[in-house]
């Protein structure tokens, strides 16, 4: 269990990795060290903020209950849950506290379905002493509290569609927003924030039920996890992540639950990752599926087939109802976490050409048949045409899978896309015997795979390179044998690993993702370790036999996660402190596929 440690802050705000993750399947809240909830979207992950002081300390609003005079606290899970338990100690004494999101008795978190019931709750226990305890609620843009029935109606004049009820389970807690209550030894105090259009006067099911439902839940959700290997308690808390970023009514996996947190502190990289990305589409379906969870990545291949069956051509990202999100704008009225400006909501990625995209819904689409799913014709004739489109673009310029805000690149990692495009296209046609020209695209995967191999290659260098001619390095290029564009063992790709994990390394096996002053992305500044690229390392180390040093690497990147087991999206190598979005699905994903891997072939090398 983690040890109590001091409450540090670093221009005003708690690090990143001082938070813990706690949600429903339709929205999701960050309960920081100091019992504050400073992130919080009602009624999903992509509404406007109702708490956000993780991006302004002073104006973002919080949730808070803590003792007065905190000086250290701890923070775990509930075994195998999504309920966090937070610990504070104050002078006079020590305090649990108890979050979760409740889930509905008996719910199934494997079903279409929402589990949620619109329900945060905060359980306070009063474990040694006495404390003097703050329950301070306190909305962006501020609230007015009325007394209603047992607690107070919230009037938020920022969002009238959101009504917003307070219940505490001893009347005296609550007078207003601003309250403090002493308690002593033995003493509980329950609180539960609902949110609709229907406010209840009273709560028929005590909160301890409602937290023990929510706990069989969980851990009924996770008895379909299967694995044997490495980290194997990390793994377990991954996956649970994942499911905390799926947004239950249809599927859909959010890249982060979160907007806006830097990728360097003070910098302009902050982006809005509260959408679904189709790349993640595959990446997530591998990782799941290959821990025992078929369900979710089925239900999730079958949003990624229902998205670009209903739209006219493959987009980049798609919000949770499988539209466009909203343009990007600069929130001008938050300083951002740690004063790194702009906040932003919308992500502008999502009017960008990825070519990859063709290649992502293509393997999607073969992984969804190989386990049993169908493609009818009218489907099977839209995806034809992203086969074709792979054909005829794999050679044009785009964003890549980076985003680059400059004018497009011929991206040698989009190019090997279109190649898994073609190639998985072909084997679907040629399974389910639809219409399609098979030889062609195989020729076609072919001419794309020689091109890789002599168009990337700079023989200077000894490395393929981020664009077809020549460029600069990219970590994006370890995945081309996890694509299965090229292997791990062919005489480029371990040249190229030996040049990713010399010239871009951040030290102590971090990578960055490429070196913005050789590769320009039209945005000023620099940017933490991409955790993603160093598990992609890890993955590619093994398949080259030199699976001892990959396991010290995955175990080194493990290590890295904060005392909850999360992971953010980037890590600031000079530190070790947590950067951008988190916690990141990417990240996780990372954790499961290169864990996976790593015991699959120490099997293989032990033998039966």
């Amino acid at each position: 269990m983690a040890r109590f440690t001091p409450i540090r802050r670093f221009d005003g705000y708690l690090p990143i990795e001082d938070h813990g993750l706690i949600g429903d399947g339709t929205t999701a809240a960050l309960v920081g060290r100091d019992g504050a909830i400073s992130w919080m979207c009602v009624p999903r992950f992509d509404s406007p903020p109702l708490f956000c002081s993780i991006l302004d300390s002073k104006r973002g609003g919080a949730f808070t209950v803590a003792p007065e005079g905190l000086h250290e606290s701890r923070q775990f899970y509930e075994a195998d849950t999504g309920v966090l338990v937070t610990e504070m100690r104050s002078a006079g004494g020590l305090m649990r506290l108890t979050d979760a999101f409740a889930l509905r008795s008996g719910a199934d978190l494997s079903e279409d379905a929402p589990a949620g019931r619109g329900e945060l709750l905060r359980s306070i226990a009063v474990l040694e002493g006495r404390v003097r305890l703050r329950i301070d609620i306190d909305p962006r843009d501020g609230a007015r509290a009325e007394r209603l029935g047992e607690g107070l109606h919230l009037r938020y004049p920022s969002r009238p569609d959101i009504g917003l009820y307070l219940n505490a389970s001893r009347a005296e807690a609550l007078s207003g927003t601003r309250n403090s209550l002493e308690l002593i030894s033995g003493d509980h105090l329950d609180l539960t924030l609902r949110w609709g259009k229907n406010l209840p006067g009273h709560f028929h099911i005590p909160l301890e039920e409602r937290v023990a439902a929510t706990i069989a839940s969980w851990r009924r959700w996770l008895r379909q996890f299967t694995y044997d290997g490495p980290e194997e308690p990390l793994m377990r808390r991954s996956a649970i992540t994942l499911k905390l970023l799926d947004y239950t009514p249809n599927g859909a996996i959010l890249a982060a639950p979160t907007s806006s947190l830097p990728e360097a502190i003070g910098g302009p990289r902050n982006w809005d990752y509260r959408y679904a990305w189709i790349r993640d589409a595959a990446f997530s379906v591998y990782a799941l599926r290959r821990i025992g969870f078929t369900v979710e990545a089925a239900r999730f291949l079958g949003w990624v087939l229902d998205a670009i069956e209903r739209d006219g051509r493959p987009r980049v990202l798609y919000n949770l109802d499988s539209a466009q999100p909203e343009p990007e704008t600069e929130d001008l009225d938050l300083e951002g976490y740690r004063r790194s400006a702009p906040v932003r909501w919308g992500n502008g990625a999502a009017e960008q050409w990825q070519h990859d995209v063709y290649g992502e819904i293509l393997d999607c689409a073969y992984q969804w048949i190989a386990h049993g799913g169908t493609i009818d014709a009218a489907l099977w004739t839209r995806m034809k045409g992203f086969v074709e489109a792979a054909r005829t673009e794999w050679q044009a310029p785009d964003h890549g899978i980076w985003e680059v805000r400059t004018s497009g690149r011929p991206f040698t990692y989009s190019a090997a896309l279109c190649q898994v495009a073609l190639d998985r296209g072909a084997r679907i046609a040629r399974r389910f015997n639809l219409p399609g020209d098979q030889s062609g695209w195989d020729a076609a995967a072919l001419q794309i795979k020689r091109a890789i191999i002599e168009q990337a290659w700079d023989e200077k260098m000894q490395s393929l390179t981020e664009h077809l001619g020549g460029g600069g390095l990219d970590a994006s290029l370890l995945c081309l044998p996890l694509r299965r564009v090229l292997p791990a063992d062919h005489p480029h790709m371990v040249a190229t690993t030996a040049a990713i994990a010399a010239q871009l390394s951040a030290g102590n096996g971090l990578l960055y993702r490429y070196l913005p002053e050789i590769s320009p992305d039209g945005l000023p500044g620099h940017e933490g370790a991409f955790l993603l690229c160093s598990f992609w390392l890890v993955d590619n180390l093994a398949q080259q036999g030199r699976l001892d040093e990959a396991l010290d690497l995955y175990r080194s990147l493990c290590e890295r996660a904060g005392t909850l087991g999360l992971l953010p999206e980037e890590i600031d190598p000079s530190t070790g402190a947590f950067l951008g979005n988190y916690p990141q699905a990417f990240s996780h994903i990372g954790v499961i596929s290169s864990g996976v891997n790593l015991a699959r072939l120490m099997n293989k090398r032990t033998g039966p």
